[in-house]
C-alpha cells in the first residue's frame, strides 16, 4: 500500500502512522495509538526493574596488626552482611614499612576465608592493589 493511502487510513481512524522495520524491502508500517504504545512500554519497563535485586559491597577494613577481638567484632560484621545479602570486601591496608610483610596480612585474610566458609563463598580471591590486600565475599546460595 502506498505511504499516502496508509497515512490517509491513519487520520481518519485518529491513530499514527508507525515504521516498524524501515531496513526490510519495501518498509514495513502499522497503524497503532503511539502515545498509547510508548505507556506499555514504559509500564514493561518499570515492571521489570520491580524485580531486580540491587547488590551492594560493603567494604571492612583490617590493619596487619589487627587485634583478635577486633578481628571477631569485624567478622561478624561481615556475617551479617552476608546474611543480608551484601557483597562483602574485605581489604587489610599496609602502611609505610607494614607493606614488607604481607605474609602477615595474607594469613589474617586466609583466617577470615576458612572462618566464613559456611557464610559465605570467596568470590575475588584475596590479591594485592596497591597498599591494599583485597579479598571479596558473596553470599553462599542456600
Amino acid at each position: 500500500m502506498p505511504p499516502q493511502d496508509a497515512l490517509k487510513i491513519a487520520v481518519e481512524r485518529g491513530l499514527d502512522l508507525v515504521e516498524v522495520a524501515p531496513t526490510a524491502n519495501p518498509p514495513v508500517c502499522r497503524i497503532m495509538d503511539y502515545g498509547k504504545y510508548l505507556y506499555q512500554l514504559n509500564k514493561k519497563l518499570h515492571e521489570a526493574k520491580k524485580h531486580q535485586k540491587n547488590i551492594t559491597v560493603k567494604e571492612v577494613k583490617f590493619r596487619p596488626n589487627t587485634d583478635d577481638h577486633d578481628f571477631e567484632f569485624k567478622k561478624n560484621h561481615i556475617v551479617r552482611f552476608l546474611k543480608q545479602g551484601d557483597k562483602v570486601k574485605a581489604t587489610v591496608f599496609f602502611r609505610g614499612r607494614e607493606i614488607v610483610h604481607q605474609n602477615i596480612g595474607r594469613a589474617l585474610i586466609d583466617r577470615l576465608v576458612e572462618q566464613l566458609a559456611e557464610v559465605g563463598a570467596v568470590e575475588v580471591r584475596p590479591k594485592m592493589e596497591g597498599q591494599y590486600l583485597v579479598a571479596i565475599f558473596a553470599p553462599k546460595k542456600s
